[in-house]
């Protein structure tokens, strides 16, 4: 039999797995332990899922693991956070991250912060095969990004980032390193 695999847009289980322990990480963060996502993570495996939700499972541990190593020490900042996830592959985990702070901010900001969660969604919704979706996403978050590209250039290069979304590949930039 042909494992079922991880697809959060065509299955329910992916679906609830990567969303709730997305949600867990706000929490894992707060405590600066794995503890929260450990709890979610054990549920969903207590179930006995297929090896990709296995898989997916213990994969996102061991990255939210590396995530809380590396932000111990930086700014308590809700974009460079999102910056490290995204290193780390964490695209859907950005949107986690920045939706708190869109949530809050205002004006030129807010949209700002809707551009960076686009353009993390760019590159999720191509990872399955929405192409026609990541286009509309590439063209709604690029031109907002150019115009505050100031904001990104305290982090990275600003142009890895606009270059990547003009042309956007199967991968997305490392945008830190």
């Amino acid at each position: 039999m042909k494992p079922f695999p991880f697809d959060p847009f065509r299955d329910r289980l992916s679906r609830d797995i990567r969303n709730e322990l997305s949600a867990s990480l706000l929490r894992c963060l707060s405590a600066q332990s794995l503890a929260p996502a450990r709890q979610i993570a054990d549920r969903f495996l207590a179930d006995d899922p297929g090896p990709e939700q296995v898989a997916y499972i213990g994969d996102r541990l061991e990255r939210y693991g590396r995530f809380l190593v590396q932000v111990a020490e930086g700014p308590d900042d809700a974009l460079w956070r999102s910056l490290v996830l995204w290193d780390l592959g964490l695209l859907f985990e950005v949107h986690e991250i920045l939706e708190h702070a869109w949530l809050r901010a205002e004006g030129t900001e807010k949209s700002f912060l809707q551009a960076m969660i686009r353009a993390a969604g760019v590159y999720i919704k191509g990872e399955f095969g929405f192409a026609e979706a990541a286009a509309k996403m590439v063209a709604k978050a690029l031109p907002v990004l150019v115009a505050n590209r100031d904001r990104l250039s305290p982090y990275i290069d600003p142009e890895r980032l606009l270059a990547a979304l003009r042309a956007p590949s199967a991968s997305p930039p490392r945008l830190l390193a």
